[in-house]
């Protein structure tokens, strides 16, 4: 096609606009990068691009009938994916930022090519965006269902269990669900393979649809079975195989045979690929105002990319960089400070301070703060950000055990917070064991939320407003178990922190006010 020259302007100026798109947003597209080479569970993205190009490459014989012709409205698509990308940098969220980046390679292509070849290349362009590292968010509840099956199928094979969160005990031991049984990297392979699969076998839409329902549903309900497999493994061996490293090998050899087994049978109902028509090469070469055009759009596209880049400079140079002291808290309404009531710390990745105190009421309940301060936030440093949990699934000292929310009241306001109740690790039957209940919520340029999403949009408005990226997350956590003799139990603890965010609430608010004042 390069030697056809109805094509060769446009598409050497294609090339030349991925070039720079590239070079522009060279942070994203290697942090991409980098997430495809040491996960496993994206490493998909490695092949995604290359596969891409082929199934483009596999176009040319009509794309060779074709007439490129530039079109503005392309650009309205690089300018909303330019603003996204903006926004997602203000905030640091990876996901959007590189989403954003593959939006700005997809819409160049109407861009400067027009909306017949974009129509042409409509699927290879979309399956870009599945080269994206996206998906975590999904892990909680793929854990859930995990550990819900596991439980069921143990319980209809007779083996008694006793559960708790994601942690279940039977007979022969105990057992967890941590990240790496969620299936979520056997979900986004399979879903990703599953997509390419159903483009290149089958012609109607309505089978590539029911082919892509499949290959989302059989991971996810091979994932169970191989937990339960896992688990029963392990219980009818005394735990002599399939609890260590092996059991991972297992599951993949599993989800390989179910995987296989899926495509060979789709492959059953695979469509005969439509006999290629005659192409005649268009020879129709670009009028000089279509030239013109060509110039305009590639003129408008270096616009499009220029702009939120050096906007998002400006903005990020007005960020407060000062080192961060935190100011105490006032006691207010009879408490009194003290030691923490546990040995428990929130697992908050790379804040600028942190607080850990202990508050004794003047009835004697004991209340534990946490404080996390962020300032100049960055991609390894932010306030929201998946890897800040209360507990990690690997912690060999405390697991949570169940979560949700909690409605509260913060200076006359209502609020509510996310709630979770842990649990120090050990013989889940054992009575006497600590259990704490935990409230979370942000705290950005003075307002407060528990929800992630609008601590974010609160964070990019300051940023915008140039007042800085200042933020910090909120923890007040109790013990169920107040003393040897005083179980208050998880209503009675609400009733205690409660009272400790009616009564210190003002004073955390004030310091925290304090402290972003001094920069």
């Amino acid at each position: 096609m390069i030697k056809n020259p109805v094509w060769r302007t446009p598409l050497l100026t294609l090339l030349a606009l991925w070039a720079l798109v590239l070079l522009l947003y060279w942070p994203t597209a290697s942090a991409m990068a980098t997430i495809w080479w040491r996960s496993d569970t994206y490493a998909h993205g490695l092949v995604v691009p290359p596969a891409a190009l082929w199934l483009m490459w596999r176009k040319r014989a009509q794309l060779a009938t074709m007439t490129p012709s530039p079109t503005v409205l392309g650009l309205l698509g690089m300018l909303g994916a330019a603003l996204l990308w903006l926004a997602g940098d203000l905030v640091a969220v990876n996901a959007v930022t590189q989403f954003a980046f593959m939006a700005l390679i997809v819409f160049s292509v109407p861009t400067l090519l027009g909306w017949q070849v974009t129509r042409a290349l409509l699927f290879p362009l979309c399956y870009l965006l599945l080269a994206v590292p996206v998906g975590d968010f999904m892990l909680p509840q793929l854990m859930e269902w995990t550990a819900d099956f596991t439980v069921e199928a143990l319980r209809v094979s007779g083996i008694p269990v006793y559960r708790e969160g994601l942690q279940f005990i039977i007979p022969s031991g105990a057992w967890s669900v941590v990240e790496a049984c969620s299936g979520i990297r056997y979900l986004v392979a399979s879903f990703t393979v599953g997509c390419l699969f159903a483009y290149i076998n089958y012609q109607s839409l309505r089978k590539r649809l029911l082919f892509v329902g499949v290959a989302i549903l059989v991971p996810l309900v091979a994932n169970w079975l191989r937990a339960y497999m896992i688990v029963m493994l392990g219980h009818l061996s005394g735990n002599t195989i399939a609890t260590g490293v092996d059991h991972l090998v297992y599951g993949w050899v599993f989800f390989g045979v179910v995987i296989t087994i899926m495509f060979m049978i789709g492959a059953r109902w695979a469509d005969r690929e439509p006999a290629a028509l005659a192409a005649t090469p268009s020879t129709q070469l670009a009028t000089e105002s279509v030239g013109a055009r060509w110039v305009r759009s590639a003129a408008l596209a270096l616009v499009v990319l220029g702009v939120p880049y050096a906007l998002n400079w400006q903005l990020q140079g007005r960020v407060h960089q000062g080192m961060v002291q935190l100011q105490p808290l006032a006691a207010q309404a009879g408490w009194r400070a003290t030691l923490p009531p546990a040995d428990w710390v929130p697992a908050y990745d790379a804040a600028n301070a942190m607080s850990h105190s202990g508050w004794v009421s003047p009835s004697g309940e004991r209340v534990g703060l946490h404080v996390a301060y962020y300032r100049a936030q960055n991609y390894e440093r932010k306030q929201v950000s998946s890897t800040n949990v209360l507990v990690r699934s690997e912690d060999d000292a405390w697991a949570q055990v169940s979560g949700g929310t909690a409605s509260t009241q913060l200076e006359r306001e209502p609020l509510t917070v996310q709630r979770a109740e842990l649990r120090a690790q050990g013989s889940v039957l054992n009575a006497d064991l600590r259990r704490l209940v935990a409230w979370q919520f942000f705290w950005v340029d003075g307002r407060v939320t528990s929800s992630p999403v609008q601590a974010k949009l609160w964070g990019a408005w300051q940023k915008l407003k140039g007042q800085g990226d200042d933020g910090a997350i909120v923890v007040i956590y109790t013990p169920t178990r107040q003393d040897a003799a005083q179980d208050v139990g998880p209503d009675a603890a609400k009733a205690v922190l409660q009272a400790f965010v009616s009564d210190q609430g003002g004073a955390l608010l004030t310091a925290l006010r304090a402290t972003q004042s001094r920069q």
